[in-house]
């Protein structure tokens, strides 16, 4: 199971993999990576940036000031090692790749990786959700009969949340292979962090 702080790392590296930027665009970058229902705070974000750069990933670029802020901002560039290591998690295909935080991340930088690394990741997240979507269905039709109709309610809402993502999964592992699917979007669409994965007991695949 992937650490908050690793999947933190891994969304720096690969935001910093585009250029240089300071704490205040990366946290706002990578909120909307991770969705409204997981906001970053700064907390959270600057003990990540110090861990990276006592491991030599990133570096600090002269800080700099804007006309709105007289207070400098410091500017933060992946090294070579850096980016040596961003390109060895991104190769990485087990069950980590498949995690619901994680796989967001992964996701978004797909264009760093191949068409065969891509498809394993997809793969991987589908079955990890089709198991899960088992299970779930087999306790709804379980406790239907033991709760209210909100409850039930919840319960199928949470899935049909996990079934739209098994469909848009199938989608793009049909559109890698040139299966005649529709070209998937540059930018992930119905991101699958902004749908309530936990709602109506749809456990995470981190439980």
């Amino acid at each position: 199971m992937a650490r908050r702080g690793d999947t933190i790392e891994l969304a720096v590296l690969g935001l910093l993999h585009e250029g240089p930027m300071h704490g205040y665009e990366l946290r706002k970058r990578l909120n909307l990576m991770l969705g409204w229902g997981r906001v970053l705070s700064y907390g959270s974000l600057y003990p990540a940036l110090k861990k990276m750069l006592r491991a030599n990933l990133i570096t600090e670029v002269a800080a700099t000031t804007t006309p709105t802020s007289r207070r400098p901002r410091i500017t933060y560039e992946v090294t070579e090692a850096g980016n040596e290591h961003f390109q060895r998690l991104m190769t990485e295909v087990g069950p980590t790749a498949w995690e619901d935080d994680n796989f967001d991340i992964r996701f978004a930088f797909f264009s760093s990786t191949d068409m065969e690394i891509r498809l394993r990741v997809l793969e991987g997240r589908r079955s990890r959700l089709q198991e899960r979507l088992a299970r779930v269905q087999g306790e709804l039709e379980r406790t239907q009969a033991e709760v209210d109709r909100y409850a039930a309610e919840l319960q199928r809402h949470g899935v049909e949340s996990v079934e739209r993502e098994v469909r848009w999964l199938s989608d793009l592992i049909r559109a890698e292979r040139g299966d005649g699917a529709p070209t998937p979007p540059s930018v992930p669409a119905p991101a699958p962090s902004s749908t309530p994965r936990a709602a109506g007991g749809v456990p995470s695949s981190n439980d």
